[in-house]
């Protein structure tokens, strides 16, 4: 049972309504027929006249109720068809919701493993004969990871597992994050991409947001070939509106509907040297649609673009604005003890590679019990967890107990590939941050060297 069964289903809903409507029929000509019965009873005609008009009323009551009672059969039976089609369709649903779930993180899990092995490879080779094809295997990866990330995030739409939690969101942190994450990217093609700080909050989910936000930009910094790509808000009444400009090749009318749809990119795409799907702008459409936040576009063909979309304003929470953007440049040696809890063998050493060419001194343990060991050793300054251990443990069992023996103030990040609500609830309850598999190094380091700071 798929999705298009439901269509289905809905369309035996006539029928139902139609048999109602010949119970209240047959109803109707029930009544008709007892009211004929009393005024032949009234009226003074002889008995045999009487007892035949009786009899025919009472042979027409009879046929019309034996006609009632098999159209409430056909109702109850028409009832349990559609109950039945429909429990069907949610069962398959959740079987899909669950399938998809489960490949993502089988997925998820080595690419995971080689995005680490990869990042501690590209720091042996800088500078290296070797460097070149590190970059084109890291391009690669980042292609795959960016297609199963959008196909899990179509298929939790679809399903209807993704749901917005709206909430007070400050732009500039979505922002900041957006550019980090982009800033290679840029700097790698030469043009400039920056944003305008901004004192705007706004009513919104902050992962969706931050998607639609990072997708537009994705989008700009991959078709610009020359000038800049800028990421700004402008207050417009009750809303803010949200805006990518960037200096690209510009989209012409006829095009402006289609690059929405799935598996479409649009003609500046198959001019130029764009990699990509055409799901992008998709999952754009679909959020904001989910958040209820218009989208807008003004595009001029060979001047550039400004996609954007319409947020709903609120006050200011009062927070410490973030920090500046790392530079992509190499940092300093982070000199930090680190414990890793991880049950996956080629990512715990991946982890432990990388940080240890940060600088950190790591231990990894893959359970409760190898964390309880820990207990007499010297107090860990970040804890990184997996969620999803072996035999259903949690890493947030582990990490609890580190922080019961060596101070609750001990930092933790979880990383895991399960994107569903239930989860970062439990780790925002649990006072640690969270990084959704497949994690970038750089965005890793860049939160931990903050954590450490703190």
């Amino acid at each position: 049972m798929t999705l298009a069964n439901l269509n289905q289903v809905d369309e035996n809903f006539p029928q139902a309504e139609s048999a109602e409507r010949r119970i209240e029929k047959l109803t109707k000509i029930n009544r008709a027929l007892m009211r004929r019965v009393e005024r032949a009873m009234e009226q003074p005609e002889n008995a045999a006249s009487l007892f035949q008009t009786v009899i025919a009323l009472g042979s027409e009551a009879k046929s019309r109720t034996e006609e009632l009672k098999s159209t409430l059969v056909e109702l109850e039976r028409s009832n349990l068809e559609l109950k039945e089609a429909r429990d069907g369709a949610e069962r398959s649903n959740r079987i899909k919701t669950g399938f998809f779930t489960a490949i993502g993180h089988d997925v998820l899990q080595p690419l995971q493993a080689a995005r680490l092995t990869l990042s501690a490879l590209a720091e042996i080779e800088e500078g290296q004969p070797g460097a070149p094809l590190v970059d084109q295997v890291d391009q690669a990866l980042s292609i795959v990871e960016d297609l199963l990330r959008t196909m899990l995030d179509l298929s939790r739409l679809e399903t209807g597992a993704l749901r917005p939690k709206i909430q007070p969101v400050d732009l500039n942190e979505i922002f900041n994050s957006v550019i980090g994450g982009l800033l290679p990217l840029a700097v790698d093609k030469g043009i400039t991409l920056r944003f305008r700080r901004t004192r705007f909050w706004v009513m919104s989910d902050p992962l969706m947001l931050r998607r639609i936000i990072q997708n537009l930009a994705a989008n700009a910094v991959r078709y610009t070939e020359a000038g800049h790509v800028l990421i700004c808000a402008r207050p417009r009444g009750r809303e803010v509106c949200v805006a990518v400009y960037d200096t690209g090749p510009g989209i012409a009318d006829a095009e402006r509907e289609v690059i929405f749809q799935e598996f479409e990119r649009g003609e500046a795409s198959e001019r130029g040297k764009s990699l990509g799907f055409g799901l992008g702008l998709s999952i754009v459409r679909r959020m904001s649609a989910a958040l209820k936040h218009d989208i807008f576009l003004r595009s001029y063909e060979g001047r550039g673009s400004c996609f954007g979309l319409r947020v709903p304003r609120t006050l200011a929470l009062a927070r410490q604005p973030g920090g500046p953007i790392q530079s992509p440049i190499r940092q300093m040696n982070l000199s930090a003890r680190a414990v890793v809890i991880e049950n996956d063998k080629a990512i715990a050493a991946g982890m432990i590679t990388l940080l240890r060419q940060w600088g950190c001194e790591t231990r990894a343990v893959r359970n409760f019990s190898e964390a309880s060991d820990l207990a007499g050793g010297p107090p860990p300054d970040i804890v990184l967890a997996d969620y999803h251990l072996d035999n259903g443990e949690v890493g947030l069992k582990s990490v609890r107990l580190l922080r019961k023996v060596f101070g609750e103030g001990v930092p933790a990040i979880v990383l895991t590939a399960d994107r569903t609500p239930d989860v970062a609830e439990a780790v925002k309850e649990a006072r640690c941050e969270l990084l959704l598999k497949p994690v970038k190094p750089a965005e890793m380091r860049s939160l931990i060297t903050h954590l450490l700071r703190r």
